[in-house]
């Protein structure tokens, strides 16, 4: 790696992508990093990762992407709702790592990437390798080059995620996983309950503010 490599690293103000932030600049990448608003609940997403890219020192292009909110949240022709299952959010994804694409060429940086992580299902996996390989192919072939798309963490749990990050010095306690807008996490959603329990095996103390 050249010493001015840049590369691009999909910002959700989670755990999982900031810890991937400060793996990267580790790796001696010159880390951009990318946010979006897509009409999500918890605003405080994109605030936290505003925030995490300015504790690391990297530059954060934050996209708007929230006119498209009704689509994102299922809505057919019908009315009927459409589950947001892993796989449906991969239509979502497919916008936004466009847009990265197109951010990455933009700024020349070599790579892209993404947070996901390992704690999900083997079939949640299995599809979004089949995403990222298919996805690249399709990015090649629309810029005629070659930005390849990396999830670093794709096989690895969340509690071996956070024990990364302590060691990098991530600031857990500006990431935001609650599914929730309050003003702290709620503690009792799917992904608080998740991030207690990778904070928990993990043996790193868990800085978040819970309700309960």
């Amino acid at each position: 790696m050249t010493k001015e490599e840049k590369c691009v690293v999909l910002l959700s103000g989670g755990v999982d992508s900031s810890t991937l932030a400060y793996w990267a600049r580790d790796q001696g990448y010159k880390v951009h990093t990318m946010a979006c608003k897509y009409g999500q609940t918890p605003k405080k997403e994109v605030a936290c990762a505003i925030r995490i890219a300015e504790k690391l020192g990297a530059p954060i292009r934050v996209i708007d992407l929230s006119s498209l909110q009704e689509i994102f949240n299922g809505m057919t022709p019908s009315g009927e709702t459409i589950p947001l299952t892993s796989r449906f959010r991969l239509v979502f994804f497919s916008v936004f790592f466009s847009t990265a694409v197109t951010y990455a060429i933009a700024i020349g940086a070599q790579k892209i990437f993404s947070g996901f992580e390992g704690s999900d299902s083997q079939n949640d996996r299995e599809w979004r390798r089949k995403f990222h390989k298919s996805f690249q192919t399709v990015a090649t072939l629309a810029t005629g080059q070659d930005v390849p798309i990396e999830a670093p963490f794709a096989e690895i749990p969340k509690s071996a995620i956070i024990k990364l990050g302590s060691r990098l010095g991530v600031h857990f306690e500006f990431t935001w996983s609650c599914n929730l807008n309050g003003r702290k996490h709620c503690g009792t959603c799917p992904s608080c309950v998740n991030r207690k329990k990778a904070f928990s095996e993990a043996a790193v103390p868990d800085p978040t503010e819970y309700n309960e």
